[in-house]
């Protein structure tokens, strides 16, 4: 099953030490970039959210947001983070030579995650927690790029059979237009007076027939229309594949626009190159 890259996930955990938020969002982007931001308290988790984000994800720029607000409980002891909380005020100072701002709240400050630590909390079971929590997210995140991945596989097939359809009408007219190119090339004989023995004759259609002949193009693009409904059957990972062969398309339909010596055929160029493009433009947003 083909994924998309843009999705979305926010999944709120509610336990007796406090409340948290795991937050990803996910991009396109060629390659995969994690961005990740944590509490202070919980920086050294980051090394292994990113292993596991890098274990289940390819590609796509992934942005890992965690909000956790502790419970103040009467019967527990707190601790101020001393450090903590003197930079967040130098922050906070220097911000104050260009906003006009006359105090500084102290409930304000102590709201600040990390600032205020529970001295009966065991930081190693939360952090058990909250990485539990994560893989729960991944997998919705998963689940959601993979349900927006279906509806881009339905799209592209939509323009592959319409690939299909063009190519197929462009077969229909070859025949005609090879009449049609003969009848031209013998009326400027005639009307040039000019008179050339059979074999010349038959040279000369020959060379208009192999200059208009358009089948090996036409050969190609089916080529690759087959390979890429393979492509979205087979594979899970499918962007890279996608992109190599979206450039095969467009490198045979210009030879086709290349080659067109009727208003049907350009036509029949012109659309194959829209719906091309159109596809390129969505595999763009696949993994």
């Amino acid at each position: 099953m083909i994924r998309s890259m843009t999705a979305f996930v926010r999944l709120d955990i509610k336990n007796k030490w406090g409340n948290a938020v795991w937050e990803l969002r996910s991009l396109n982007q060629r390659y995969l970039e994690i961005c990740v931001f944590l509490p202070e308290i919980f920086r050294n988790l980051e090394p292994l959210i990113r292993d596991r984000l890098r274990a289940r994800l390819t590609r796509g720029k992934v942005e890992c947001k965690l909000y956790v607000e502790f419970n103040m409980d009467q019967q527990n002891k707190f601790v101020l983070n001393i450090e903590l909380m003197q930079e967040l005020i130098n922050i906070v100072n220097r911000v104050k030579k260009y906003v006009d701002i006359n105090n500084i709240n102290p409930l304000e400050i102590l709201r600040w995650p990390g600032i205020m630590l529970n001295k009966t909390q065991n930081l190693d079971v939360i952090s058990s927690h909250l990485l539990v929590e994560l893989e729960c997210a991944l997998d919705t995140l998963i689940c959601n790029r993979e349900s927006e991945g279906k509806k881009l596989k339905v799209f592209l097939e939509k323009r592959l059979h319409s690939i299909y359809q063009e190519i197929k009408k462009i077969r229909i007219q070859m025949p005609e237009i090879l009449k049609l190119q003969k009848k031209r090339l013998f009326n400027k004989l005639k009307e040039a007076e000019i008179k050339i023995d059979d074999n010349r004759l038959a040279q000369e259609v020959i060379i208009l027939a192999q200059r208009i002949d358009i089948d090996e193009e036409l050969d190609r693009i089916e080529a690759h229309v087959i390979e890429t409904f393979n492509i979205l059957k087979k594979y899970k990972i499918v962007g890279r594949r996608l992109d190599f062969i979206m450039q095969e398309f467009n490198r045979e339909v210009n030879t086709l626009a290349g080659k067109s010596i009727n208003y049907a055929v350009t036509n029949s160029a012109i659309e194959l190159k829209v719906l091309v493009e159109q596809m390129r433009e969505q595999i763009q947003n696949i993994e």
